[in-house]
């Protein structure tokens, strides 16, 4: 089994969604609170598993980039002045977050890197699922708790839900034909 190190070497073209992701941490505090600092302390600490496992560069760029255009998409509003996007934003994080799960879950030996590719395009449209309805009751709880800005409500949960799994099912054909 790897280990998980973090990479030394060169600057990558992901560090600079990192660093973009380092001052919305500061940003955002000093903008919206400390609501908008546990957000952005997650876009940060989530912007860093792609380093840590040495994904490739697109991966990284997307995934990074994706995860921090969400978290200022909710900071300021988008997702109330544009309709779609919020389904948009979860079927495409949702692919991404799975494709990267199964990479850090082969990087750390859980899954074997020489799984079938239908086992693997099953494996990311099964954790895109589940971490489509972790996202959601992670949404209610921060509604409930936290900030009641952050929308709920059994037609936004099912549309988010709905995209999550077309957004895995998606990124399982890519990972599935790239394997």
């Amino acid at each position: 089994m790897r280990t998980a190190s973090v990479q030394t070497a060169a600057f990558v073209p992901g560090d600079v969604v990192r660093v973009l992701a380092l001052v919305s941490v500061v940003v955002g505090t000093w903008w919206s609170g400390p609501v908008a600092t546990a957000l952005f302390l997650l876009v940060l600490g989530g912007a860093m598993v792609p380093r840590v496992i040495s994904a490739s560069t697109a991966l990284d760029v997307a995934y990074c980039s994706t995860i921090l255009f969400a978290a200022w998409a909710a900071q300021l509003d988008w997702y109330v002045a544009v309709s779609w996007l919020d389904v948009v934003v979860h079927a495409v994080a949702t692919g991404l977050i799975a494709v990267l799960g199964v990479e850090a879950l082969q990087f750390w030996g859980v899954v074997g890197r020489d799984r079938p590719r239908s086992e693997l395009a099953l494996l990311v449209v099964g954790l895109g699922a589940v971490l489509a309805v972790l996202w959601e009751l992670g949404e209610w709880a921060g509604n409930a708790w936290l900030d009641r800005r952050i929308q709920v409500g059994y037609p936004d949960t099912m549309g988010d839900l709905a995209a999550g799994l077309a957004g895995s099912v998606v990124a399982a054909a890519v990972v599935g034909r790239r394997a």
